[in-house]
């Protein structure tokens, strides 16, 4: 839901800004929108693509390693069971 707010009001100010009287030469306007845009995006709970990709390369060494030891542990259970007559 605050997602949906924060999207609204930004984009309100981005059509104000575009739609103002002053006319604000381009550079001016991409310079607003830039800072709109980033304050915006500071209040989300984001990440970035570099910190994303190094949490997924360490979740799938994690995974690995845990399909690795369940392996080990269903071995191990295995050989203390004593053979079925």
């Amino acid at each position: 839901m605050l997602h949906k707010v924060l999207i609204d009001a930004v984009s309100s100010q981005a059509t104000r800004l575009l739609m103002s009287e002053k006319g604000l030469p381009a550079p001016d306007v991409e310079k607003h929108l830039k800072s709109l845009l980033q304050s915006a995006l500071a209040k989300l709970d984001v990440v970035s693509r570099d910190e994303f990709e190094t949490q997924q390369v360490v979740l799938q060494r994690t995974r690995e390693r845990l399909e690795a030891l369940e392996k080990r542990v269903t071995e191990m259970e295995q050989r203390a069971q004593p053979p079925s007559a």
